[in-house]
């Protein structure tokens, strides 16, 4: 039997880290070729890795929540012996590296196992031989070699099971001041990110190990209290119950991604808004009787629905909403299809998943595709390939309770239309105040690309198309 280890391999889209996010096997669990070992969180989607042997899981290295780059071992899977040359147990080397990412990772192809690892042997001193300080060893892996490094004559060093027949050379002592506390990447980030030094922090892993433990509960252990006030809680308690006056959480994940998008955004394209409030009376007229029609039984109607189709509509009319800033060529370039993006608040954060080719939909085609996407980014189980190449987008502030916003636009996109909250209230009809639908959209858009009046006749023609779903006869 041997040992393989696989280690996290690229899971593309330039992420070089992810959050092991659950695991769907124990130590000790036989697993098949391919069988899905857990989930990883990516910054953009949760992604299953399947495994690459077959075989008995050994060891999981890193336990759920915890943040492991690429290349990082995750778990050590004990093997059949078919006496193939070892490869170093790297399940993220050369073969798999030609083999294509998938939605739900790498997959494997079936390969010859290398023979076993050994467990680590005592070196006996020889003459002429340099021992190794067994601190020393400890601190690099050393100790996990199978053989002592030699050359192929006159080794310096021999491997045995055996009690030594000569004299043992005893390890030179270690040096612990000049010593690496023993960590992992993800933990050393860690550590800087809780401003935790890690020379102070007492190892309670294997070997000495550092863990995430470790460096939280010395983190919490030190942490002072705000200038001005006390460490103790104040008689009323702190907000929510909270057990102190602060409470840090690592910017990691979809938080991460969404900060930098946001802030490229803002900085990059200088954003420009235009607001209408409109009676949607009649869409949410239109939306009841549809709800009735057999065509539409079972499919989830929303005033996002009808947005949505309107939307693509004015699009054929005013192309440059749906177009990106090129600075490299000096170029606007006009999409001539609609990637619909939809921003989804979901368990892990802002998404913002689209719906490809959107203006190629009737309307209940919409109506699927939305239902679909609000399921799957619920689940978390968007696939990367989902939230690429978005033209525009729709943010439903609306489901908030918010009238009304100013939203930041999607990286690469020129306009992103936020809808407001349904609001019966009184309103001009007829020449009359009468009681009815209301809505406000508000349109943000990139003033590089798009000048006010295209925004606001944009605007309009999706105003009228809500006011008057009958006025969409006249945009096709």
């Amino acid at each position: 039997m041997g040992i393989k280890v696989f280690k996290l391999p690229d899971l593309g889209e330039g992420l070089t880290e992810s959050e092991i996010v659950s695991w769907h096997v124990a130590e000790g669990d036989a697993v098949q070729l391919n069988q899905i070992l857990g989930e990883v969180e990516t910054a953009k989607a949760v992604v299953e890795l399947p495994s690459p042997f077959t075989g008995v899981v050994r060891t999981l290295h890193e336990g759920p929540g915890t943040t492991v780059s690429v290349g990082e071992p995750i778990v050590s899977i004990e093997v059949e012996d078919q006496g193939q040359p070892d490869d170093g147990g790297n399940a993220s080397g050369e073969q798999l590296q030609q083999r294509q990412p998938n939605l739900v990772g790498y997959g494997a192809a079936a390969e010859r196992n290398g023979r076993p690892a050994r467990r680590p042997r005592r070196i006996i001193g020889a003459a002429g031989s340099t021992s190794v300080p067994a601190a020393q060893m400890a601190a690099t892996g050393a100790a996990a070699l199978p053989v002592a490094q030699g050359t192929e004559r006159g080794p310096t060093a021999a491997v045995t099971d055996r009690e030594p027949a000569g004299p043992v050379r005893e390890p030179a002592p270690a040096v612990p001041a000049a010593e690496r506390p023993r960590s992992t990447p993800p933990i050393r980030k860690l550590a800087k990110d809780l401003g935790v030094d890690l020379a102070q922090v007492r190892g309670t892993g294997e070997r000495g190990l550092i863990t995430r433990g470790d460096v939280q509960d010395f983190h919490d252990a030190s942490a002072a209290a705000p200038a001005g006030s006390s460490a103790a809680a104040p008689a009323g308690g702190w907000l929510g119950g909270a057990a102190g006056p602060e409470t840090r959480i690592p910017i990691k994940g979809v938080r991460k991604l969404t900060a930098e998008a946001m802030v490229a955004s803002a900085f990059t394209a200088p954003h420009a808004s235009s607001f209408l409030t409109v009676d949607a009376t009649a869409s949410m007229e239109l939306i009841q009787r549809l709800k009735a029609h057999k065509a539409f039984a079972g499919l989830k109607l929303t005033p996002l629905t009808i947005t949505a189709k309107a939307l693509c509509l004015a699009l054929a009319r005013h192309p440059e909403l749906n177009a990106r800033w090129d600075q490299g060529a000096g170029e606007i370039v006009q999409q001539n299809y609609v990637n619909l993006g939809i921003a989804a608040a979901t368990p892990r954060g802002l998404t913002v998943p689209n719906i490809k080719d959107a203006h190629r939909m009737d309307l209940r085609g919409l109506a699927e595709a939305l239902g679909e996407l609000a399921e799957t980014a619920r689940a978390g189980k968007t696939a990367p390939s989902e939230l690429r190449g978005g033209t525009i987008s729709i943010t439903n502030i609306g489901v908030f309770g918010i009238d009304a916003g100013t939203p930041i636009l999607n990286p690469g996109e020129s306009a992103i239309l936020a809808v407001g909250a349904v609001r019966r209230q009184p309103w001009e009809y007829r020449g009359d105040v009468a009681l009815r639908d209301v809505v406000t959209l508000s349109l943000s858009f990139d003033h590089r690309v798009v000048d006010g009046e295209q925004a606001g006749r944009f605007l309009a023609d999706i105003g009228s198309i809500l006011s008057d779903p009958g006025m969409a006869l006249t945009m096709v």
